[in-house]
């Protein structure tokens, strides 16, 4: 459906808005979802959803709460209208009585989370009973309140009248594993277990919904609170591979360009949409969440990045200084928090310098797996796809390629790679500060380069698991990845090759920088002779040679000075860094 600016009533975006009404009712932008809920219905009654963070969840599910809401049918006109459901209203429309628990809102920490958890739900409980209470017989909300402070007595005593009035309801559940997720990151598995195991609170909750609600729909970002909660997973069917919803969260680029051309023509974008969508897609698309649509239906914009970015383009009319919102840092805490519970060893370690060096793992999707499970080789990458630190990228002989997703993602990789080696290398990042701009404006690589495989030297974490190239080029990304004038690429395809590292600068934040690089590494071993030395030597010659030709290169490196570099490594030792000359 294409957006149409009317004068005076251009569309806010909607930054920082979870709420489909409020998103309908101050006019800001939505993208259409609305036609995945005939799809939602003839999956099943009782549906559960993982996408990782920032994709849409709160809004997709605010929004099927105003459809199903019997409590809103009158104002379907209002909050729909342009929307495809208007035209393609179903049968169940407006027929329920809808509970809705975010689970975010409740604390995490052990001294008041049973107390924050009945809290919340107590004043959903009780909103319940003053929304619907007309359908209730005389004294309902009274009782509802004075059931209080028990939610799981308040919630008995609605499904019981509900049922014995043959009143439907429909359960929606957002962030369903939230607090679950922060009490394993923060307090760790005993904490945990005790939550989600034989008497605890939040167990004994889920005990309740499912024989007492006709239709429920939770959404989390994986399934490993579930898996304890339900002893195997049996409270709903998962979606979140299915390929009817490969799409439903998050946008696609058809979605991401009708956006810009609508604040184009409202005059608030100046830039070329075609301009705005290349920066983009290197650092916020790229998903893809069902085997069967890889290849067939386009990958899928992180929502929140997509709207982070216009935002910055609509009030400061350029491209934000840091393409990593400062929200993603926040994930990035949690998930680095995960990484480090008593239960991880070496093994996912070297998986996560394995992941960050080489971009992509061979692996299949573990759909359910229990807490204390989490570490099993398997389950650990899993867990990395549904944190959004994976995502399909292939699909081999039996198994899927499992890639790091952008740009946005492979800084958080880096991020947990450098706090990890400055516990042992000593050298403060600050330190490549002056070095990163020698390189740039005065094309002194040496400095900079030398500086990281000093580190690399004083680094013995890089050399306990996976030896070589592969691991040198993790390592000397995640420094390169401090400085913002450059974007690292690593593997890029150019002159029919795959060149280690293209140092591409970023001249339209920087425009003062005057050189890029093309970086390829060799490493020998330490027996390793000097004829196979300069066999290496010649071979990275060509390799070069052969990627200065490539016909992308002169528009990606307009006004730099291309430098050609090859630097060879034996073992953990610097042997060569020199630039080779480009052929004329």
């Amino acid at each position: 459906m294409k957006e149409v600016v009317a004068m005076g009533k251009t569309k806010g975006l909607p930054y920082g808005i979870a709420s489909f009404e409020d998103l309908r009712r101050q006019g800001r932008y939505y993208a259409d979802k609305t036609m995945y809920i005939p799809r939602m219905e003839d999956a099943g009654n009782f549906l559960f959803l993982i996408r990782p963070r920032r994709f849409g969840k709160s809004v997709f599910l605010s929004m099927l709460r105003c459809y199903y809401d019997m409590a809103m049918q009158d104002r379907f006109e209002e909050l729909f209208d342009g929307l495809w459901i208007k035209e393609h209203p179903t049968p169940l429309r407006g027929k329920y009585q809808v509970l809705y628990f975010d689970f975010s809102q409740v604390l995490s920490d052990p001294e008041n989370l049973r107390q924050s958890f009945h809290r919340h739900c107590c004043a959903q409980l009780i909103s319940f009973a003053e929304t619907y209470c007309s359908y209730y017989g005389e004294g309902f909300l009274e009782e509802v309140k004075r059931k209080a402070p028990d939610s799981v007595d308040q919630l008995i005593y609605i499904c019981t009248e509900a049922k014995r009035l043959r009143h439907d309801l429909y359960l929606i559940i957002d962030e369903y594993d939230n607090f679950t997720n922060n009490v394993l990151n923060e307090q760790g598995q005993a904490v945990y277990h005790a939550l989600t195991h034989a008497t605890g609170f939040y167990r004994d909750v889920f005990k309740i919904y499912k024989p007492n609600f006709q239709r429920i729909l939770m959404m989390g970002i994986s399934p490993v609170t579930l898996d304890d909660l339900t002893s195997g997973f049996n409270i709903a069917r998962n979606i979140s591979t299915n390929p009817h919803f490969n799409m439903m969260l998050g946008f696609s680029e058809t979605e991401v360009r009708a956006m810009i051309d609508y604040y184009r023509e409202a005059g608030l974008i100046k830039a070329e949409t075609d301009d705005l969508i290349g920066e983009m897609k290197p650092w916020y698309d790229n998903y893809c969440f069902s085997e069967e649509r890889y290849g067939v239906d386009p990958t899928m914009f992180n929502c929140d990045m997509v709207v982070y970015y216009l935002k910055e383009q609509i009030d400061f009319g350029r491209p934000p200084k840091q393409m990593l919102d400062v929200n993603t840092r926040t994930d990035y805490t949690k998930l680095k928090r995960l990484l480090e519970l008593d239960g991880m060893t070496e093994n996912e370690r070297n998986l996560i310098r394995r992941i960050a060096a080489e971009g992509s793992i061979r692996s299949n999707i573990s759909t359910s797996f229990p807490a204390e499970s989490i570490y099993d080789s398997l389950n650990f990458v899993s867990l990395l796809y549904y944190y959004g630190m994976l995502t399909i990228t292939g699909v081999g002989l039996g198994r899927l390629v499992l890639g790091i997703p952008n740009n946005n993602v492979r800084q958080q990789y880096y991020q947990y790679l450098l706090a990890e080696y400055h516990k042992q290398a000593g050298i403060p990042a600050a330190e490549f500060g002056d070095a990163f701009e020698a390189m740039a404006t005065r094309g002194d690589y040496r400095t900079a380069l030398e500086l990281i495989t000093q580190a690399y030297r004083r680094t013995s974490s890089v050399r306990s698991g996976m030896e070589g190239e592969r691991n040198f080029q993790g390592f000397l990304m995640a420094y390169l990845s401090l400085t913002p004038l450059y974007l690292t690429a690593p593997e890029m395809e150019l002159g029919h090759g795959f060149c280690d590292i293209f140092l591409m600068p970023d001249k339209q934040r920087y425009p003062q920088v005057a050189h890029s690089y093309i970086l390829e590494l060799k490493v020998l071993k330490a027996n390793d002779s000097d004829i196979r030395a300069r066999q290496q030597w010649a071979e990275a010659t060509e390799q070069l040679h052969r990627y200065a030709q490539a016909p992308k290169l002169r528009l990606m490196t307009s006004g730099t000075k291309l430098h050609l570099l090859t630097l060879q490594m034996r073992g953990t030792e610097l042997l060569r860094l020199d630039e080779i000359m480009p052929q004329a």
